[in-house]
């Protein structure tokens, strides 16, 4: 058995990379091995407990991959001789290749915990067999804690929530979702998640699971206690580069597979993208930690394209990393540097705000306020990072300011933007809350 281009992983990572590489090179032969038959869709896993309400509503279609003449191998690879150029799988088969990618994601991981091996403790896995024993004890259990505030443990959580369940949320540090947003914007998060009756613990850290074989509570640093039927480890994911180790590919210090910005590895004709591959900040290029589908993809498409002939245009120039949530009944979106990180870099910054509307008029069905924070280098005006909160427009406002981040955009250039401006789409042409947070920077430079 032989193609051309063999991609090892299922997710987001794999089918995009596999697409890419089949528009790009239609006479090339691809495959995707997996270990499921079934994916799921990675952003979907947190609302398979109300919205979606079921594991089976989350599954990733590949009828659109088939459709391109991308062929699915439902195996586990053992083994990889990247001077043969062969994949050896546990079921017996022998796969060689002209170019190989690996896509084989992260895994949760489980805290070294005292207690973490009594039933009814979980992590939040892609596997669709452990996600339906999650979403089942979690129907039956009256009383949930999730240790983690970052997104999956507060979309987790929201859900779990909005379902009707008591929940608790442990969270170390003393702001939810540290890794994106400032505090001010972590505090709308908070609060949306307090109005729905959630207990959350800042600054605190878990002691050990008590109960005898089954979970009965969590017992924190400081000796308090919160009775639990369900413990949720939403701790953060390890890329799996067990088998990338095994055939000798060079692991990065962030402990990923080394990639350089075409998503090569240290083997030729090996690359690796998503979770398992090395990432670096876009501005500082130290290791990013962001694990994202949709940074995934975009490293995806870079590498899918740059297979056989390298495209200069597509080059990974470092993650900007692009967050967006719902929380309750508001919106968050981040892209780039917090203020706070920003600043323990050693950059001097200047924030400007904006906020207005998300539609002209108050009396416009579907009106609510859209607020923007912007995030600049002081002496070039250059952007860096930026924060919005509102409705149902954040999602996309974040990857516009993404976009700016990208293009190293000053405050003065998004200052004098051309848009465009509907009543019922945007906010009004006067204010315009992108516009107006880089106007208020500009003052203070």
């Amino acid at each position: 058995m032989k193609y051309d281009v063999l991609i090892i992983g299922g997710g987001p990572a794999g089918i995009v990379t596999a697409t890419t590489a089949k528009k790009f090179y239609p006479a090339k032969s691809v495959a995707i091995i997996k270990k499921e038959e079934t994916s799921l869709v990675p952003c979907g896993i947190p609302y398979i407990f109300k919205t979606l309400g079921s594991v089976e509503a989350d599954v990733m279609p590949t009828k659109p991959a088939e459709n391109l003449g991308i062929e699915f191998i439902i195996d586990e690879v053992e083994d990889v001789d990247v001077k043969a150029k062969v994949v050896r799988t546990k079921g017996g088969k022998s796969i060689s290749y002209e170019k190989l990618v690996f896509a084989t994601g992260s895994t949760p991981v489980m805290p070294r915990i005292e207690g973490v091996e009594k039933k009814g403790v979980f992590t939040v896995s892609k596997n669709i067999e452990e996600l339906r024993k999650l979403h089942e004890a979690v129907k039956k259990a009256e009383k949930v804690v999730i240790v983690g505030g970052g997104f999956i443990g507060v979309e987790v959580g929201e859900q779990i929530a909005k379902a009707g369940k008591k929940f608790t949320m442990v969270e170390m540090m003393d702001q939810l979702l540290p890794a994106a947003f400032d505090k001010e914007f972590a505090r709308i998060a908070e609060e949306e998640l307090k109005k729905l009756g959630v207990e959350v613990y800042l600054n605190s850290t878990v002691k050990r699971i008590t109960g005898n074989s089954s979970v009965e509570a969590v017992e924190l640093a400081d000796g308090r206690k919160i009775e639990a039927d369900v413990v949720i480890m939403s701790v953060g994911y390890r890329p799996n580069i067990e088998l990338a180790k095994k055939a000798g590919l060079r692991i990065s210090i962030g402990n990923r597979i080394w990639t350089d910005e075409y998503g090569r590895t240290s083997e030729k004709d090996v690359f690796a993208v998503g979770d398992c591959s090395e990432e670096k900040d876009f501005f500082t290029r130290e290791t990013s930690r962001v694990m994202l589908a949709s940074t995934a993809t975009f490293e995806a498409r870079i590498v899918g394209a740059n297979l056989y002939s390298l495209k200069v245009v597509r080059v990974n120039k470092g993650t900007v990393g692009v967050f967006s949530t719902f929380v309750g009944d508001v919106a968050l979106g981040a892209a780039g540097l917090t203020e706070e990180m920003a600043k323990k870099e050693g950059f001097e910054v200047v924030a400007g705000y904006g906020e207005s509307l998300n539609r002209h008029l108050a009396s416009i069905p579907g009106a609510a306020k859209t607020k923007v924070k912007l995030i600049f280098a002081k002496e070039s005006g250059v952007i860096l990072g930026g924060q919005v909160t509102g409705r149902y427009e954040v999602g996309e406002m974040v990857n516009q300011i993404a976009m700016a981040i990208q293009n190293n955009l000053t405050a003065s250039e998004i200052d004098t933007l051309q848009i465009g401006t509907h009543p019922l789409l945007t906010s009004a042409p006067t204010t315009p809350p992108v516009i107006l947070a880089a106007e208020d920077a500009l003052r203070k430079m």
